[in-house]
């Protein structure tokens, strides 16, 4: 039996070849009445449309290129990913991941095959800058570009990005509102190859940390431990190791808060009773363990982006090219008025 091609398909669905073609190609410019006429006939003649073919026509891969500093499992990844994918899938867009594009090995290797390939019509970069010489490299590609959560718009055709310094000030402010005297700040160490956004949260904790010493006394500090899977006991032992235990805690992250606040009970130090405690994310179990958090939403800063490169990619401009989202405070129960 022959295989159905597409002027079967058109036929059997009532429609034009080019509406067909769109249909698969541009489903957003198609009305979901058509698209579930063209679906349905297609699935009846088993007709699989080519994309090589399509790609040929139009001059598009219909694949884009998500680059992360680490493993696509981590929860904010994990949320960038499936947010991006709810917009280009019904596109018919694949996304290429690439993950720990955090040595200059991987970021020599990838920023010098992808402009030789030319096999994406768009790149997302998630959560850290490209220098002037990688984004020359991607240039050469003339594709967008687009910044999810960058610490710069340099070199960028749009992006999306939390307010990262400023969320953090905002968490260290609320914890010295409340009376704090000995606040810490706990992170993991900056990676040396890369400029990523998280980093920026610590300026934000040292700039609130030094406005409030100018008018009363605080002893503050930055906690430092190296990068990896062992952070959050690495921060544990750090905080065991001070001379004083702290009155409150800023963790970079919800995913080294939640750890430390489980842990830190085995060593009979309980929040809020001994201490206080905020993390940053809103991710999964936060809200389990009653930590008060600066939330923010990877998933909808998946989609904006997104929607930002159809745009570009279709050669309209969006209507807001770069975007800074602001963090919100989460108030649960990980934190209490300090009382000598």
């Amino acid at each position: 039996m022959d295989k159905a091609g597409i002027r079967e398909v058109a036929k059997a669905a009532g429609v034009s070849i080019s509406t067909v073609s769109r249909a698969f190609a541009h489903p957003e410019v198609v009305s979901e009445k058509t698209r579930h006429k063209v679906l349905q006939a297609a699935d009846q003649l088993d007709f699989n449309i080519s994309r090589s073919a399509a790609a040929l026509k139009s001059g598009q891969t219909f694949r884009v290129a998500l680059l992360m500093n680490e493993e696509i499992t981590s929860w904010f990844n994990t949320q960038i990913f499936a947010g991006i994918n709810s917009i280009m899938h019904d596109a018919g867009y694949d996304i290429s991941v690439f993950q720990h594009i955090d040595t200059a090995d991987m970021r020599r290797k990838f920023f010098t095959d992808l402009p030789v390939r030319r096999n994406v019509d768009a790149v997302f970069v998630a959560s850290f800058a490209i220098d002037e010489k990688e984004v020359e490299q991607l240039k050469r590609i003339r594709v967008p570009i687009i910044g999810i959560n960058t610490p710069s718009i340099d070199g960028f055709d749009a992006s999306i990005s939390i307010d990262d310094e400023n969320g953090m000030y905002t968490a260290t402010q609320h914890l010295l509102n409340l009376g704090h005297k000995h606040i810490v700040y706990v992170c993991s160490a900056a990676s040396e190859s890369m400029d990523s956004s998280i980093d920026a949260r610590g300026r934000g904790f040292i700039r609130a940390c030094e406005n409030v010493e100018k008018t009363r006394e605080l002893n503050w500090q930055v906690v430092t431990v190296p990068r990896g899977r062992a952070f959050a006991d690495s921060a544990l032992s750090a905080l065991l190791a001070l001379d004083e235990f702290p009155d409150a805690i800023c963790c970079q992250i919800d995913m080294m808060a939640i750890p430390l606040m489980l842990k830190l009970e085995r060593y009979g130090h309980r929040t809020p009773r001994d201490y206080s405690i905020i993390g940053f994310d809103d991710s999964p179990y936060a809200d389990t363990v009653k930590l008060t958090t600066m939330k923010q939403d990877p998933f909808k800063m998946g989609r904006s982006a997104a929607q930002k490169a159809i745009k570009l990619i279709n050669g309209e401009e969006p209507e807001k090219p770069h975007e800074i989202v602001q963090p919100t405070l989460v108030l649960r129960e990980s934190d209490a008025l300090y009382t000598d």
